[in-house]
């Protein structure tokens, strides 16, 4: 998990470039991963949520990833913390998270 915030200026770039990950995740499907980021109701905080299974690294083709990075520190208000966690378990009630499924 990696957790952030942007300045304000920063914070909406921020999103279209998460988005864009997203998109070509979604596109290419390298499998083996999941890939969730929340936005905070501040509306500058961000949390990227990555697990996988360790054979391949999902990001390494990821164009719209190397290009989420290359400014990144342009937009940060504070330096990324990142934190490892394990899981306990997941319930997904027969639904998709909300907002999901409207990427093209």
């Amino acid at each position: 998990m990696v957790q952030y915030f942007t300045t304000n200026e920063g914070a909406q770039r921020n999103r279209e470039l998460i988005e864009d990950v997203l998109r070509e995740l979604t596109a290419r499907d390298p499998g083996g991963v999941e890939y969730q980021v929340l936005m905070f109701d501040d509306g500058v905080g961000f949390m990227h949520v990555v697990a996988f299974d360790g054979t391949t690294d999902p990001f390494a083709d990821c164009i719209a990833h190397r290009e989420f990075h290359r400014a990144l520190s342009e937009r940060l208000a504070t330096p990324p913390v990142v934190m490892y966690g394990a899981l306990i378990g997941s319930y997904h009630g027969g639904q998709s998270a909300r907002g999901c499924v409207d990427l093209p």
